[in-house]
């Protein structure tokens, strides 16, 4: 197993759906790895928390990473968390991400958690995706 490749598959999703129209036109560039200081916007997505497991095979090292995607918007109603979700789902799935080190063998989606905040103000939806990626 490695864990290696774990910033490399951070950063070309990033690169990706930083490049993707449909996202852009919903957020701009108001996609994270970490919050900026100060006030945040309405709607934005924040590259968040992954699980990884062994995945290594006779090719090689290789790990499979569950990462979360999460959209977050202070509108009302769930109907742009939603918008953003599916561009993001677009821009992923099955995406031909290039990696700075190793290589993507698949981008897959897992499943989505839509909740409201606990004051109600605000709207969330975690994406949880899988890649399997091999260092060689």
């Amino acid at each position: 197993m490695t864990y290696a490749i774990s910033d490399a598959l951070q950063q070309a999703v990033y690169q990706t759906l930083i490049a993707d129209p449909a996202v852009t036109a919903l957020v701009g560039s108001d996609i994270y790895d970490a919050l900026p200081t100060g006030g945040v916007p309405i709607t934005y997505v924040s590259l968040g928390p992954e699980e990884v497991q062994e995945a290594s095979d006779k090719d090689g090292a290789g790990a499979r990473h569950e990462l979360t995607i999460s959209v977050v918007t202070d509108t009302s109603g769930f109907q742009l968390a939603k918008e953003v979700a599916g561009a993001i789902c677009d821009a992923l799935i099955d995406a031909q991400l290039t990696l700075n080190r190793g290589h993507l063998v698949g981008l897959w989606f897992l499943r989505a958690k839509a909740a409201r905040s606990n004051s109600g103000t605000s709207r969330r939806i975690d994406l949880t995706f899988r890649a399997r990626v091999q260092d060689i």
